[in-house]
Order: C-alpha cells, then structure tokens, then sequence
C-alpha cells in the first residue's frame, strides 16, 4: 500500500544554491509533540510550532515553503508571552550541522553533580532544550521558546554525528562522534563533561537511550553493536550480527527491542538483554552474500525509527523508498517514494512520519492500528522487567515467547 503524503516543508533555494551543504542530516520532535525541527543546510536549524505546521499543511495543501509563515521574534515579547504562544525560530548554528536532539527538564531529578549554587542555569517544569551537534565539533545548547543560546560545548574534535537525551528528564546528553569516541555532559550541571565512552575504532555514527535511561546503544563505521550500562558507564556486550556499517539505533517504547539499520541492506530487531536477532528487515532480494553485503550495493539503509505503538518501524533506504513494517510481518504494509533520503522519525504521538532530504522535510501519515489488549499487556510487563526474569515467570512457555517477541 502507498502511504498517504500529509505535507512538505520545503527550503527556500536560490538559483546559485550548491546542493552539497543542503543536506538535511537530522529531524526531530520534541517529547511533548510541541515542536518540530530540522536542518535547513547551511548552518540554519528551521524550529517550528508542530501544531501551527499542521494546520498550515490542512489550509494551504502539502506544500509549504519553510520561510513563508515565518514568525521572527521581536524584542518586545517577554519570555512568558513566548512560552504561551510557541514561536517560529530561524537559528544560525554558526556551522553545518548534523544532529538534534531534545531535552525536557524534571525539576526534581537532581544533577549528578553535589555543587549546585552557583550553577547559571536553573532548570525549570517547563524548559525545553534543543541540542545541535556541529560539523567542528562543538555541541550547542538553545532554549527553544526564545531561541537564545545557552551553552557551548566544545570537547569533541570531530564532527558530532549524533545526540540523544536520557528520556528520564536529568538534561543527561550523550553525544556520538567521528573522534570515535561518545560523551557524556551534564546539562545541570552547566553542560559539564562527565564521561568518555571508548570503544569504538572508528566514526561513531549514532546513540539511543532506552526508555528507561539505563541502557546506551551506539553503533558506527563497524559491524558491531556496542551497549553501554549508563549507571556505570562501561559496556555490557556489543551484539554480532551486521555485514556492514551500522549507521542507525533505536529502542522500542518498552525496552524490550532494539532496531538497526546498516549499509548490508537490512534492519535488524534485537533482543538488548541476551543479544540475538529476533527480525531481519530485508531491503534486497534475494539477500545478498556477506560479500556483497560489505560494499556498495544501492540498497543501504541510512536510518530506522520505531513507532510509538511499538508495532511499527520505519526505514529510508538508498533505492529511493521509505518502508513501514510491522514487527510480526516479513513484508512492509505501507511505502512510499522519497529521492536521497537521510534521517526519518515518528512524531511523538505516532501518527506521522517525518523524512529529511536536500534541506527539506516530508510528512506520510503512518499504518493505523489499533493496538491488541494483548500487546498493551506485553508492553506494560517489558517496560519493568528484562528478559532474563520474563523466562524465569511461572507461566505458560506460550506466553513467555509472547513476552519476549519470540512469536
């Protein structure tokens, strides 16, 4: 089935634009659906109002050139009119940039660190953060609802390829670097370094959170996975399995899987906590050799993200197609057409799907589902208890494969 296209937020290009540099590396929304951003290319991150970009695309059709509603900020408006009323944010990140993440703040969730009193920053309920990671290596930190910047941060000596925020609202930031190493900064810290992740023996490409904040994936320029224990920050076991590079990582909403995508054409969901492979997502028929899934092959898969209802996974590949599949079927339900694809994402509440590509950004509507009593059950048990004590539950051997995703 062809996915239905729900809007497009184009780039302004001038007739001289270069194509190299427009690249748009990253997309992301924020932990409350709130806002939406993506790079623009060329230094610029586009910050939008999610629910204002809606309505624009359901009043003026799906296109949407990104610079035609835009809201400048004027010097008048105080922060609480601002915070009232989501602005628009056109920001200059000073160079190209090739993440995003965000960050929500919980008041009572303390910093790792004992000294807090002369910290600049106080970190409120309803703080929102924007992460951008750089192509020299610096890392900035943006308040959303005035688009002021806050923190610069700058330990990495290559390019920041990807950033991820512990989900657990500490303002914990891991960053994944071409310097081979990941960092660890404490954002209550006034953004300072707590950890270096080594490990990997060349380009980090990029780091998810579990959902519960304990478990750090990483992948890069090998075949390994590489897990992290982020209580004590050392690694627990890399997962074996990849032909290729693995260039994509995610967690499922429970914890319970893990979803890769690599040049070797394939997506593959694991289980973290005993390290096999439960799927393969095949983007090449018939698979190829290990041989031929070792070089270039027209098929890499540049990214993959996981659905919300956690029944769903999305993955942009280089034959032009972005794929949806559903955890219990070879096949993918939905597809839809996507020319140089780089980075997707789900919106927060699952119902679209965000794709970027040469500076602008393209919305499907996602398979619609209505989720079994069964698989809410599934996932209420998974987000509490690892696989290791679901085998140990005095159960039924069918429900035990059940709650392990084995059937």
């Amino acid at each position: 089935a062809r996915s239905r296209t729900v809007g497009e937020l184009l780039a302004p290009t001038s007739p001289f634009d270069k194509k190299c540099g427009r690249e748009n590396w990253t997309v992301a929304f924020a932990p409350d659906g709130s806002y939406f951003a993506w790079s623009q290319g060329h230094r610029i991150v586009k910050l939008v109002p999610w629910s204002q970009c809606l309505n624009n695309f359901l009043l003026h059709g799906t296109k949407n050139v990104a610079n035609s509603v835009s809201i400048r900020l004027s010097r008048q408006n105080s922060d609480s009119s601002q915070k009232n009323k989501p602005c628009e944010h056109i920001i200059d990140c000073g160079d190209i940039v090739w993440s995003l993440a965000f960050g929500s703040s919980v008041p009572e969730k303390q910093s790792r660190c004992v000294n807090i009193e002369w910290h600049r920053f106080k970190f409120g309920q309803d703080q929102l953060l924007l992460a951008t990671g750089l192509n020299n290596g610096r890392i900035k930190i943006w308040d959303v609802y005035t688009g002021k910047l806050l923190l610069n941060l700058m330990d990495h000596t290559e390019v920041v390829r990807d950033l991820t925020f512990a989900p657990d609202g500490s303002l914990i930031l891991v960053s994944a670097s071409r310097d081979k190493t990941l960092r660890v900064w404490d954002l209550k810290d006034d953004g300072n370094m707590m950890k270096v992740l080594r490990g990997h023996q060349n380009w980090v490409y990029g780091c998810a959170f579990s959902p519960d904040s304990s478990i750090l994936c990483s992948v890069g320029a090998s075949k390994a996975v590489f897990l992290w224990d982020m209580d004590k920050y050392s690694m627990i076991r890399k997962l074996e399995g990849h032909h290729n590079d693995v260039v994509a990582c995610e967690f499922s909403p429970d914890g319970a899987l893990l979803a890769t995508a690599s040049y070797d054409t394939r997506v593959y969901v694991w289980d973290p906590h005993i390290g096999v492979i439960l799927m393969e997502f095949g983007h090449l028929f018939p698979p190829p050799t290990p041989i031929f899934a070792g070089g270039a092959n027209d098929r890499w898969v540049r990214s993959v993200s996981f659905s919300h209802d956690g029944l769903h996974i999305a993955s942009l590949a280089d034959d032009k197609m972005v794929r949806f599949w559903r955890i219990d079927e070879d096949y993918p339900v939905q597809v839809a057409p996507l020319n140089n694809g780089l980075c997707c994402t789900f919106s927060t509440d699952g119902s679209v799907l965000a794709a970027g590509q040469d500076g602008s950004v393209y919305f499907w509507a996602t398979p619609k589902q209505v989720s079994s009593l069964q698989h809410l059950c599934r996932m209420a048990i998974r987000r509490v208890i690892p696989t290791s004590l679901v085998k140990n539950l005095p159960i039924p051997s069918k429900m035990v494969e059940f709650l392990c995703y084995q059937i």
